[in-house]
Formats: structure tokens, sequence, C-alpha cells
């Protein structure tokens, strides 16, 4: 066979597989601008005002909408309504974070800052429990933190800006 041909085919079944994918994930997301393969919606937004180009879009979309960036799908949420429907009426639903592939590999599943769930929950009530044994939240400690802030200050001015 020809190389051209070849490549043509190649590409043909790589573009059709990615609207198949993409495609698919549409189902369980809000509605949005049909994204062009492997680019996404980038070229529907403006990079000097973005601001603008999203309200267009919720304009268009209503206040959840779906944007691509890149391959990445993102879930857009314009408006007061919308965000705290979000954050305070659905808070435990959203209260996930995104997944880094890179820090998850790192932290072999075990950090703090990019954990999610019952694993984050069981860290922050581990963290506050021993933060409150060394005293956080009380007097004493804030009387200390202070001493040591002005002895700071002391030494700071004993160098006379050296």
């Amino acid at each position: 066979m020809d190389p051209v041909v070849v490549l043509v085919l190649c590409l043909s079944c790589l573009l059709l597989l990615s609207l198949w994918k993409q495609s698919s994930r549409k189902a369980k997301l809000p509605p949005g601008p049909t994204p062009l393969p492997v680019i996404g919606n980038i070229l529907q937004l403006d990079v000097n005002d973005i601001s603008k180009s999203l309200i267009n879009l919720s304009k268009v979309y209503g206040p959840v909408f779906t944007l691509y960036l890149g391959l990445k799908p993102t879930v857009v949420l314009h408006g007061y309504e919308a965000v705290k429907e979000a954050l305070i009426d659905l808070g435990e639903e959203f209260s996930g974070r995104g997944h880094f592939p890179i820090f998850e590999r790192a932290s072999k599943g075990q950090g703090i800052v990019f954990s999610n769930g019952k694993r984050w929950k069981e860290i922050r009530r581990f963290c506050l429990m021993t933060l409150r044994n060394f005293g956080m939240g009380k007097r004493s400690v804030e009387d200390r933190v202070q001493e040591e802030a002005r002895c700071l200050v002391e030494e700071l001015r004993k160098t006379n800006g050296e």
C-alpha cells in the first residue's frame, strides 16, 4: 500500500476514535459547545478576555456548561446561584479534588495536599487532633507566638538593616 494512504487511514481512525470517546463522555456532562478533536474549545475562547467569553457561553448554554480544554472536559459554573448550589447545597458531592498522576505516583497515594474522600477526612481529623494536643486554639500558644515575634523584631533591629 502507498504510505500516504496508510497515513490518511490512521489519522482518520484516530479522529473517529477521538470523536467517539468525546461523545461517550458527553452523556454524563452538562451541555456545552461542540469541541474540536484534540484542541477542544480553545479556539472559542478569547485569550485576552476569558471572562467575557465565559459570559457569552453562559448566555447560550446556561449557568453550568462544559468546555473542553484540549482533551480534558471542564465544567464551568457561572453566577452566584450556580456556585452556591454546588459548593454549599451540594458541598459533599463537590468536595473532591482533581487527580494529579505525578503527585499520586510520587506520594504513593499517602499525601496530605492531594488526597481525597475518606483518606482526606482521616488525615484532617488526625492533624486537628494533634494540633489541639500541642495547644492550637489556646491562649498560651498565642502568647508564645507573640513573644517570639517580639524577640525576632528586636534581633532584626540590632542588625541596623545590614
